[in-house]
């Protein structure tokens, strides 16, 4: 590894000598301004929120190549544009790339034997991807997602969630999407599990970074992998957990219950055809006040029956749990859990407030 990011380092030069044709190149819908290039952003829209210095000192934030998104506060050199702008995963492809750009030739293999395989690109939308997508992603505290989970009501993340963020997520446009949508946005990345933990899928969130909210896209909120029968898991389930669809609804509960296991099963068709852990003897689960809510509440008291499990409803106050602890606030939430759950549960899950 020592040897790439040595040569990545000379590369970066290399490129930062000839900035204006790496950007004319890789950002060709962009323009020169003075000193800078100016693009929408390093996947090549147009716009002028990221801008590359075209010339500078030899070292620091001012050496040319060196390049910052107004609207993300990403930063980075030329390497990484290349690399965003060609999606590469491996810095060995973007170094590649550099290279031919540059036409420089390719490193002889080593002495001690050739270079390893690459790994194969996972197919889209495969669980694999998703892996790779969690793995590439970074945790949360201090990042836009904490923001926006903060602006939701939502507070006590821990550092063993199942959560993550990506500075840079691509976003596929569909048809409900507005011309010139942008392609990339920081997202909140929540990996799906099975019941033993293994990765399965991940669910993503994208936000506008500006707002802390929901990115202005037509679909903001997307899964892909595996999901049928697992979800987001908060917490490792006994004989006692809470099962809903989304994530902000799962995590509201848990500000108010925060030791009871919970999952989110991201729709309510996934919620209905959640698998039950072993050791479950009693799941709440709690239902949007909608026809979809219902029906998948029917569905798992109907596969739950015979497997011994009591199902136990919660329903909010307004629309969804969320919007209670948001508009009512986590004390009125609390006394209203309070009269839904099983008194037992209730002594030994209901935080204390103070």
């Amino acid at each position: 590894m020592g040897r790439l990011s040595d040569q990545a380092g000379e590369l970066a030069h290399r490129l930062g000598d000839r900035a204006e044709a790496v950007c004319r190149h890789y950002l060709s819908k962009g323009h020169r301004e003075g000193r800078y290039w100016l693009v929408g952003d390093a996947h090549n829209t147009p716009g002028r929120s990221l801008y590359v210095r075209l010339w500078g000192t030899e070292d620091g934030r001012g050496a040319a190549g060196k390049w910052t998104d107004a609207a993300t506060g990403e930063h980075g050199d030329l390497l990484d544009i290349i690399a965003l702008a060609c999606g590469h995963a491996h810095l060995r492809d973007t170094l590649d790339e550099a290279r031919n750009f540059l036409s420089l030739p390719h490193p002889e293999p080593c002495a001690d034997g050739p270079h390893p395989a690459r790994e194969p690109k996972a197919p889209t939308g495969s669980p694999q991807a998703a892996r790779r997508l969690f793995a590439a992603s970074l945790p949360v505290r201090g990042s836009v997602v904490q923001a926006y989970l903060h602006r939701r009501a939502i507070t006590g993340l821990r550092t063993d969630d199942p959560l993550r963020f990506h500075p840079r997520c691509y976003y596929t446009p569909s048809r409900k999407d507005l011309p010139g949508t942008r392609r990339a946005w920081p997202a909140m990345i929540a990996a799906v599990t099975d019941l033993d933990g293994a990765i399965t899928g991940v669910h993503r969130t994208w936000i506008d970074p500006a707002a802390s909210t929901k990115a202005p896209v037509a679909t903001p909120r997307r899964a892909m992998g595996f999901l049928l029968g697992h979800g987001v898991r908060f917490g490792r389930a006994d004989r006692v957990m809470t099962a809903g669809e989304g994530i902000e609804t799962i995590l509201s509960l848990r500000s108010i219950m925060p030791a009871m296991p919970m999952i989110a099963a991201l729709s309510s068709s996934h919620l209905a055809a959640i698998l039950f852990p072993p050791a479950l003897r009693r799941l709440y689960v709690a239902r949007d006040d909608d026809p979809s809510g219902d029906a998948a509440l029917a569905r798992l008291t109907e596969r739950a029956s015979p497997a011994g499990i009591e199902v136990v409803p919660l329903s909010p106050m307004l629309g969804d749990f969320n919007e209670d602890l948001r508009l009512i606030g986590a004390e009125r939430l609390r006394s209203h859990l309070g009269t839904q759950l099983v008194p037992e549960d209730a002594g030994r899950f209901l935080a204390i407030s103070g």
